[in-house]
């Protein structure tokens, strides 16, 4: 069987990434490119990568069109864009998975309150499946809205789930130190972005008031069935790509003390993308960097617990994740197409 797909944002990084890696997915063609700009751009001129490799020409999505070229569209825009894209889409029924936030925050109010305007599209937020094969696998199955993970969340929950559903931590007491590269901004031309304004610099942004949050929130809360509310401090690395998280918890103290690796190989020996480090070696940005793993290295400190995690924000933390669900929802072998 193959999958045809059509990219929406196709442009943006993500959307080339998506291209990058369904190019090489031997069980999907892509069949059409599509973008918010007025005039058509043929992909191969924006990303030149891929000349002679696909020059589809990226339009105005046409809804007709993706009606008939397309089973499953990946919506690889900005936030707050997709919920206008995603019913008219669900309407076609075809299967959208989304990698904007439109769709991951349960809580409607949060979700405006973080994205500072009124949600759209309220009657399909219950719907949506949250794209975290770790947890979600089974859901994501048949879901016909994938609201794919943010990218500090992805790492931060993945970083945590073992220690958080088993009840071993004090969950009052979680502090996320959160490092991302430039990319995890998008395309949006911003001074701050400027190679001359983060070039031999590092700094902290959005300190504890960051969009991520709530959904990181909501899904440790889930796991724990009580409401968590975390410390979480993100940073801007200048690298272009690659995040790394460095989570401080305290224990449990009704908890007995447990072997934390083994621990966490248990709780993910089935996982295709969850890598666990050796006791005393932990993540680096530069082993996850252009692949769909999570490292997770985790240290006892005796009332402490110190867990790092490392992703790709453009693959595990995006486009990856994303063609991960596709082959969930297709059938296909999890790792198909993906490193």
């Amino acid at each position: 069987m193959t999958v045809n797909v059509g990219i929406i944002g196709a442009t943006g990084h993500t959307g080339e990434e998506l291209i990058t890696v369904l190019l090489d997915h031997p069980r999907v063609k892509i069949t059409g490119l599509y973008n918010t700009s007025e005039q058509p751009q043929v992909i191969s001129d924006v990303f030149g990568q891929f000349k002679h490799k696909i020059d589809l020409t990226c339009r105005k999505p046409n809804l007709e069109e993706i009606k008939s070229k397309c089973d499953i569209v990946f919506l690889a825009l900005p936030h707050t864009v997709s919920m206008i894209l995603a019913p008219k889409l669900l309407a076609l029924k075809k299967t959208v998975i989304d990698l904007s936030a439109d769709y991951r925050i349960k809580n409607i109010a949060n979700y405006e309150k973080f994205y500072n305007i009124k949600h759209k599209d309220k009657a399909n937020i219950a719907s949506a499946v949250y794209g975290l094969p770790e947890l979600y696998r089974s859901k994501i199955k048949t879901a016909k809205l994938i609201a794919n993970p943010g990218c500090y969340p992805t790492a931060a929950v993945l970083g945590l789930a073992p220690l958080v559903a088993l009840g071993l931590v004090n969950t009052d007491s979680i502090i996320i130190d959160a490092k991302s590269g430039v990319s995890g901004a998008g395309k949006k031309v911003s001074k701050e972005f400027l190679f001359l304004e983060i070039n031999e610099d590092f700094s902290a942004y959005k300190v504890n008031t960051h969009q991520h949050a709530p959904e990181i929130n909501q899904e440790l809360t889930n796991l724990s069935n009580h409401k968590i509310n975390v410390v979480f401090v993100p940073h801007l690395l200048p690298i272009n790509r690659g995040i790394l998280e460095t989570i401080y918890v305290s224990k449990n103290p009704k908890q007995k003390t447990q072997d934390l690796t083994k621990l966490y190989k248990r709780f993910y020996n089935k996982e295709p993308f969850i890598r666990i480090k050796k006791d005393g070696e932990f993540p680096r940005i530069k082993d996850v960097a252009s692949t769909n793993y999570c490292d997770i290295g985790v240290k006892d400190f005796g009332n402490q617990i110190i867990v790092i995690s490392a992703i790709d924000n453009l693959l595990k933390g995006a486009s990856g994740q994303a063609v991960q669900n596709m082959n969930i929802i297709c059938g296909f072998p999890e790792k198909m197409g993906l490193a």
